[in-house]
Parts: structure tokens; C-alpha cells; sequence
């Protein structure tokens, strides 16, 4: 069996009598034995029931099996330690501000082509370019507002970052609504330990979205703006709404008047000052982008251009988290902020360069391949997971469109004790902290944990089958 880190214990054992328990588990880990396997199945079904009776779902696109799945709750949480929490609190709030610096300016000055650091089509003949925001001034130059930042561990246990979402990263509800079903099933553990809370997400959201409103609005409305209920995370738009106590939108609630945006209430028209849009940039204003959106708002760019309304996320913010980009990003740290990047990206080969392509076409069997615009887990090639006709039929696609690929080595992910029908075993586990960009960056401690429930799987993603977990950030 391949080594990987063990969360919770220091030899890779997951769960034996002579596995040493690092500390930051010890007080969990004592808790756990003395449970009865009766105990924790009985939560584990209460949890079960209780996700459903709210509706904490989520859509599968082309799922025979039906339109909305449960996803799967783990009762074994993922602890990380104050010190590295901060550690890797350090390197996210630094690499979203390179990011955001790194957006402006390809936007505008295009400070970063001219100095030869990233090739100008890698950006110009990018699918999430656009040309449109060209010279747009956004409030406090924040274009991710709000950012997902995948971050795994390997090795001895160092952190890695996977990929950044800056579009419409998704997950927090889950990492909200995990946390309160541990304190409902489990609340002797959070008298036990000092564990950071998060539930105070949705506050730092909506103070977040007010700070980034318009210049001159000082009591800004705030809305989310969703594709509607049939979307794949439309119960976290309804929720993180409710939890902000702001309206839930579709784009045939809002219209554009006298550049400016509209949301009709029965009390008449009410001016919108800041949308946080869950829907891609090609749905948002027809008359800009795709004229066949019956989902955007028709005039919302002229309003947005004029600085009259706050997009957040930003149009063309996508562009920086292309997987083409990706391995730019310690260059972009090093370049804007003038500093060595804190957390490391995973060795990437750019499948776009011919020396790159050679690699990975005589590597295939030991390597992830992945499309540079795919999300979810789809379009996307493991190495040693797959067979020898899938590898041959990924060959050719690689072959024919290598500017459509990058490809990494296969991480031994680490993993976390996790409750498996066969009882508890490690499965291989990520972590997507959220990172808010305003007046300030900010960020609760903690993520969504997300865990691969097939043994030796490294795809965590939901709609691949993957499950998650509560994050404990530890204050002591």
C-alpha cells in the first residue's frame, strides 16, 4: 500500500491499538474508543435523516438515479492545529491578494506580459478572458471577492495548493452545516475542546459584499443571484440568502432603468447595489454575452461599466483560475508582492509546451492529467486508477488538443480515519478554505473538508461520489 500522511496518527495506521496518536488527537481519539460502534451509528443515521429533512442536497447533472443526492456526512473530523492553521492562513491571504493583483493588472497596465513573466496569448486566447472589462475601475480593485482555494497534503505532510476557484466557488454551506450537526450530535466534544467556530461566515460575507458597494452608497442592498432551483448548489444559495437575511434572486427578478439595477419587491422597484452572482460570466447580460441567456439581466454590464453596481465575484475573474495560469501563480506572488510564495503549488508540466507534452504522453500511467478549464473532477485523467484502453483514449485527446491539458504527479493524498461500511479506515481527504477580499481580507478558521469514500480514490469532488467532513481548527 502506497504511504500517505495520516492525520491522526504518526505511523499511517488508521485506527489500531499501537498506532501513535499525534496530540492535536488525543483528546478526540480517547473520546472515540470509549464510543460503542451501536453510538455512532445511531448518529450517523440521525445525521442522515436530519440532511434530508432540510434539504441539504445537492443536483446531479444526467443521474438516472434522480435529480438531487444526499452528500455523504463523515462523524470523524479533520483537526488541524492552531500553529498550522496560521501557517496556512499566512499563504492564502497572500496568494488571494497576488491573485487579485494579478487580475487588475490584465486588466489594465498588463505590467506582468510586458515583463515576460506570463506569455500573452496564455491570457488573450483564454477562454475566461474578457475583453469587456478592459479599463472597467472596480470598487477597491477586488475582483475575488470571494475565493475557494483547494489545498491538499502530501509527503511528510506539507501543504500544497491544487487549485484556486475564483468564478462561483461552492462548498461553504456544507462547511456551515457540517459543523452544526457535529454540535448537535456531539456537544460533550465542543465542551472538550477548543475548537474555532465558523458560524459567523455569513456575517463576515455580508459585511464583506457592504464594504465593496459603489462609491456614495452607504446603506448598499445586497442580493444573490442564482440560476435558479435547479442548479447544482441551489440549496447554498438559498441558504447563505437566508443566512445573510438578503433577498435570493433570478435575473427575471431584476432589470436595468436609468443605469442603474432593479429588483421588483411588491412594494415596486428597489435599486440593487451589489450582486453576489452564483451564476458564469456567458449568462449574466445577454445583450453582452450569450443573446440566448434567459437567466441574466439585459443592460447589467452598461450599469456594471458605469461603476453603478458591485459584481462579486467579478466579471472575467475566471481567467485566474484557469488551470493554464495556475503555475504562474508563485510568480505572481513573487512579482507584485515581492515575496517568496508560503504555500507551495503542486509540480505542474504545461501539456501546452512540447518538452511538457513528451513527459507526460511517456507518463501516463503515473500522472493526473487534467483539463485546464475542467471543474467537478470531470474531464480529468488518474494515472494509476485508470485502465489501459482509458489511458490510450486519453492519449489521443491529449494528443490532438494539447494546449487543452496540464498534468501533475500522482500526491499520496493525505488521509483521515473515516467511518466506511467495513468500519473505520483512512480514506484521502482536501481541504477548501473560503477567503473573503473587501476592505480587507478576511476568513473564518476552518473549510470544507472534502473525503474520496472509495478505498485508495484520489477524486474528493461530490458529484464523483466524494463525501465531507467538519473542520476543527484547534485555538490552543
Amino acid at each position: 500500500m502506497a504511504k500517505f500522511f495520516n492525520e491522526m496518527t504518526a505511523d499511517g495506521l488508521a485506527h489500531h491499538a499501537s498506532a501513535e496518536v499525534r496530540e492535536h488527537y488525543r483528546e478526540f481519539c480517547g473520546w472515540l474508543q470509549r464510543q460503542s460502534a451501536e453510538t455512532i451509528e445511531r448518529k450517523r443515521a440521525e445525521a442522515d435523516l436530519t440532511f434530508r429533512r432540510v434539504g441539504i442536497t445537492f443536483a446531479v447533472y444526467g443521474d438516472d438515479a434522480g435529480t438531487e443526492r444526499l452528500i455523504p456526512f463523515d462523524t470523524i473530523p479533520r483537526i488541524i492545529p492552531a500553529a498550522e492553521w496560521k501557517q496556512l492562513q499566512t499563504g492564502l491571504v497572500q496568494r488571494v491578494q497576488a491573485l487579485n493583483m494579478f487580475i487588475h493588472d490584465i486588466y489594465h497596465d498588463q505590467n506582468i506580459i510586458k515583463a515576460g513573466i506570463i506569455p500573452a496569448e496564455q491570457i488573450y486566447q483564454n477562454a475566461q478572458y474578457r475583453p469587456e472589462m478592459q479599463g472597467i475601475k472596480v470598487v477597491s480593485d477586488i475582483y475575488a471577492h470571494i475565493a475557494g482555494v483547494d489545498i491538499v497534503r502530501a509527503g511528510q505532510g506539507e501543504f500544497y495548493v491544487l487549485e484556486d476557484n475564483l468564478r462561483v466557488p461552492s462548498g461553504v454551506s456544507y462547511m456551515l452545516e457540517d459543523r452544526k450537526m457535529m454540535m448537535r450530535l456531539f456537544p460533550e466534544l465542543f465542551a472538550r475542546n477548543k475548537i474555532a467556530p465558523v458560524d459567523h461566515y455569513p456575517d463576515l460575507l455580508l459585511d464583506n459584499l457592504r464594504s465593496v458597494a459603489p462609491m456614495g452608497i452607504n446603506d448598499p442592498t445586497v442580493v444573490v443571484m442564482t440560476p435558479g432551483m435547479y442548479n447544482s448548489a441551489y440549496f447554498e444559495h438559498a441558504f447563505l440568502a437566508q443566512q445573510m437575511g438578503v433577498e435570493l434572486v433570478e435575473g427575471k427578478d431584476l432589470f436595468v432603468s436609468d443605469n442603474t439595477v432593479f429588483m421588483r419587491t411588491t412594494r415596486g422597484p428597489k435599486r440593487v447595489d451589489v450582486i453576489y452572482r452564483r451564476l458564469d460570466d456567458d449568462f449574466l447580460d445577454p445583450l453582452a454575452f450569450r443573446p440566448d441567456s434567459s437567466l441574466g439581466v439585459p443592460g447589467l454590464l452598461s450599469v456594471y461599466r458605469a461603476g453603478r453596481v458591485t459584481l462579486a465575484n467579478a466579471i472575467g475573474t475566471g481567467v485566474a483560475d484557469d488551470k493554464s495560469i495556475y503555475p504562474f501563480v508563485p510568480d505572481m506572488i513573487k512579482f507584485y508582492l515581492s515575496e517568496e510564495p508560503v504555500l507551495n503549488n503542486v509540480p505542474t508540466y504545461q501539456c501546452r509546451k512540447k518538452e511538457d507534452l513528451a513527459y507526460t504522453l511517456a507518463n501516463l500511467p503515473e500522472l493526473v492529467v487534467k483539463e485546464v478549464h475542467g471543474a467537478g473532477g470531470y474531464g480529468m485523467l488518474v494515472g494509476p486508477a485508470s485502465t489501459r484502453q482509458q489511458i490510450e483514449d486519453f492519449r489521443r485527446r491529449l494528443i490532438a488538443r494539447p494546449d487543452g491539458y496540464i498534468a501533475q504527479p500522482t500526491l499520496a493524498l493525505s488521509a483521515c480515519p473515516t467511518y466506511v461500511e467495513s468500519g473505520i479506515a483512512p480514506r484521502h481527504i482536501d481541504l477548501r478554505p473560503f477567503v473573503l477580499s473587501g476592505k480587507t481580507i478576511a476568513m473564518v478558521p476552518g473549510g470544507l473538508t472534502r473525503v474520496a469514500l472509495q478505498e485508495g480514490s484520489l477524486v474528493v469532488n461530490s458529484s464523483q461520489g466524494g463525501g465531507t467532513k467538519d473542520t476543527w481548527i484547534l485555538e490552543r
